[in-house]
C-alpha cells in the first residue's frame, strides 16, 4: 500500500505538459505533422497575385493562372472548402466578359484604326461628356480592355488558389491577438461561399434522386429557399457556440498600454502608407524604405500589445517549418522577380496595343513565374478521399 500511495505521490508531483502538446508516449499524428501551415499558402498567393498586378502581357498571366491552378490540382485537400476553386474561377470569367461588354458598349480611352463593327450611338447630353453609347469598337479598344481584365482576373484567381489550399479555421489559429476577432469576422465571411456551394450541391443531389427538376428557373427557386434556412441555421449555431466559448472576452490592461497601443498602431500604419508611397515615386525612393520599415515594426509592436486584451489559447498551433519557408519564398521570388523586369524592361511586361501587334512571352520573366511551382513538389500530397461507398466499422 505504501509503495503504491507513493508511486501516486510521485505521479502527481510530474511536470505537466505545455498546452497543445500530446500526452507522452501519444504520437503525433502522421497527416498532422504532414500539413503545411496555411499562412504559407496565403502568403504564396498573395506573392503570386501581387506579381499578377505587375503586368498586362496576356502570356505571363496565362502562365500565372496555369502554374496557380497546377498547385491547386495537385495539391487541394479533399475538405468542402477546397471547392470554391471553382467559383473564383468562373467569378473571374464573368469580370473577364463583363469588362468586355463594358468596352464595347461603353467606348474605351484607347484610340484605334481597326474598326471591327460599329453600334448605334446614343445621343447624350452636354454634361455627359466623355461618356458614350454605342459607337465604333475598335480591336485596340478590345484588347486593351482584355489585358486589364485579364490581370484582374489572374488576382482573384490566386486568391481562389489560397482559399482552396489553406484551411481558414487553422490560418485563424495563426492570427496575432489583436486581430482575433477581425479574422473571426473574415474566416465567417470565406467559408460563407463553399458552404452555400456545397449546400447547393447537397440539394440538388437530392432533388435528382426524387426525379425532380433542378436546373429550371422553378427548381432554382425550391433550392435556394433550404439554403438560406440551413445559412440562418448555422449562422444561429455559430452564434450561439461563439458566445458558449467567451468570444469577445477582454482582459484588463492599463490605460497606458491601451493608449501606447494605439499610438504604435496608428503610427505604424501611417508610416506603412508614407513608405509606400515614397517607394512608389521616384522622389521618396531615399526615405521610402526606411520608414516603411520603422511603420512595420511599430505596427507589429502595437500588435502585440494589443493581443494582451484578448483571453485565448492556442490548442496544438501550427509549426512554421522549412517547408513552409520555402513555399513563402518561391511566391516572394515570383513578386520581387517580376517588379524588377518590370523596372529594366517594362515593354515586355506592358505590350502596347497602339499600335497593335502580337505580345511576346519574355523569357527570364517567364522563368520567373515558374519558380511558383515549387510548393508542387516541397509540400505533402493530400490525403485520400474517403469511399462513401464504404460503410464505416463498428
Amino acid at each position: 500500500m505504501r509503495e503504491a500511495r507513493g508511486s501516486g505521490r510521485a505521479g502527481l508531483a510530474r511536470p505537466r505538459p505545455e498546452r497543445g502538446t500530446p500526452p507522452a508516449g501519444v504520437p503525433v499524428p502522421r497527416a498532422r505533422r504532414a500539413q503545411l501551415h496555411p499562412g504559407a499558402w496565403w502568403l504564396w498567393a498573395l506573392a503570386l497575385g501581387t506579381a499578377a498586378t505587375r503586368t498586362t502581357n496576356p502570356l505571363l498571366l496565362a502562365l500565372l493562372i496555369t502554374v496557380s491552378g497546377y498547385v491547386v490540382a495537385v495539391r487541394r485537400p479533399h475538405t468542402p472548402w477546397a471547392r470554391s476553386y471553382g467559383a473564383f474561377v468562373k467569378l473571374a470569367a464573368a469580370v473577364l466578359l463583363l469588362r468586355l461588354a463594358f468596352a464595347v458598349f461603353l467606348g474605351s480611352p484607347i484610340p484605334g484604326t481597326h474598326t471591327l463593327f460599329t453600334l448605334p450611338e446614343v445621343p447624350l447630353p452636354d454634361w455627359a461628356q466623355g461618356i458614350r453609347l454605342g459607337g465604333r469598337v475598335t480591336a485596340e479598344g478590345l484588347t486593351f480592355a482584355l489585358y486589364d481584365a485579364l490581370r484582374l482576373a489572374a488576382l482573384l484567381i490566386c486568391v481562389g488558389a489560397a482559399n482552396a489550399l489553406a484551411s481558414p479555421s487553422r490560418l485563424l489559429k495563426s492570427l496575432p491577438g489583436a486581430l482575433y476577432e477581425l479574422g473571426v469576422a473574415v474566416v465567417v465571411a470565406l467559408t460563407f461561399a463553399p458552404n452555400l456551394i456545397a449546400d447547393v450541391r447537397r440539394l440538388r443531389a437530392a432533388r435528382r434522386l426524387r426525379g425532380r427538376p433542378d436546373k429550371c428557373v422553378r427548381g432554382l427557386v425550391q433550392v435556394g429557399l433550404p439554403v438560406l434556412e440551413g445559412a440562418l441555421e448555422r449562422s444561429v449555431s455559430l452564434a450561439a457556440a461563439m458566445d458558449a466559448r467567451g468570444y469577445g472576452r477582454t482582459a484588463e490592461v492599463p490605460p497606458a498600454v491601451r493608449r501606447t497601443t494605439a499610438a504604435l498602431t496608428l503610427g505604424g500604419l501611417l508610416g506603412v502608407c508614407a513608405g509606400t508611397y515614397g517607394l512608389l515615386t521616384a522622389e521618396g525612393g531615399s526615405y521610402g524604405l526606411p520608414v516603411l520599415l520603422v511603420g512595420l515594426a511599430s505596427a507589429l509592436a502595437g500588435l502585440r500589445l494589443g493581443g494582451r486584451r484578448t483571453l485565448r489559447t492556442r490548442y496544438r498551433p501550427d509549426p512554421w517549418d522549412a517547408r513552409a519557408w520555402l513555399v513563402s519564398a518561391s511566391g516572394a521570388a515570383v513578386a520581387a522577380l517580376l517588379i524588377l523586369a518590370g523596372s529594366l524592361d517594362p515593354g515586355a511586361l506592358r505590350p502596347g496595343v497602339v499600335p497593335l501587334e502580337p505580345p511576346t512571352l519574355p523569357l527570364w520573366p517567364a522563368a520567373a513565374v515558374l519558380l511558383g511551382l515549387l510548393p508542387a513538389f516541397v509540400t505533402p500530397a493530400p490525403e485520400a478521399a474517403p469511399d462513401p461507398r464504404k460503410e464505416p466499422t463498428t
